[in-house]
């Protein structure tokens, strides 16, 4: 139990102490400049919506909730969905948006992608993006990590949402990085 309090203690701590705009030194404007021409780029080849977002840290009640009401791992996950529906991700033509969400102060990644893109790719997959992903946080290297998880993501979405020669993807969605401080 003692354990438990001092990892919990300790989590409060790097979470509350993390800066306010720890999200946009993590990912500086100019990297988030370089990662919205890698969406533009992508999106100009399948109809899919991808979009970044960065988050310093959790809130207190979900601080709060982690480790006593449920373990940190699923917190974090439905600090996705919750972002995934605030930025609309689910809202487009063909069900076929995908977030990626940096949780800064754990180091870690979730991927949350809509209903029409799971019917072609595993969880397991999807998971094994995650990992690549996640050993660049861990490591600091977010630009290669992200770049990467971008091209994954892009592969993906040409496979099984490709443009037709006529078609042009309506950008539903802003292909900024969105930054959570």
């Amino acid at each position: 139990m003692h354990e438990s309090l001092m990892t919990h203690g300790a989590r409060w701590w790097r979470h509350r102490w993390m800066p306010e705009r720890a999200a946009e030194r993590a990912v500086p404007p100019a990297m988030a400049e370089q990662l919205q021409a890698r969406v533009s780029a992508s999106e100009a080849r399948h109809s899919g919506e991808i979009v970044v977002c960065v988050e310093a840290a959790l809130p207190n009640k979900d601080l709060w909730r982690a480790g006593r009401e449920a373990p940190l791992p699923m917190v974090i996950r439905e600090r996705a969905l919750s972002w995934f529906g605030k930025l609309r991700v689910w809202d487009t033509e063909h069900n076929n948006g995908v977030l990626i969400y940096l949780m800064l102060a754990e180091r870690c990644v979730e991927i949350v992608v809509d209903r029409g893109i799971s019917r072609h790719v595993t969880d397991e997959h999807w998971q094994s993006v995650v990992q690549a992903l996640g050993q660049h946080l861990q490591s600091g290297d977010f630009e290669s990590g992200l770049t990467q998880a971008l091209q994954e993501v892009s592969a993906l979405l040409v496979e099984h949402f490709p443009l037709q020669p006529d078609d042009v993807n309506p950008n539903e969605l802003s292909n900024r990085v969105v930054w959570v401080g």
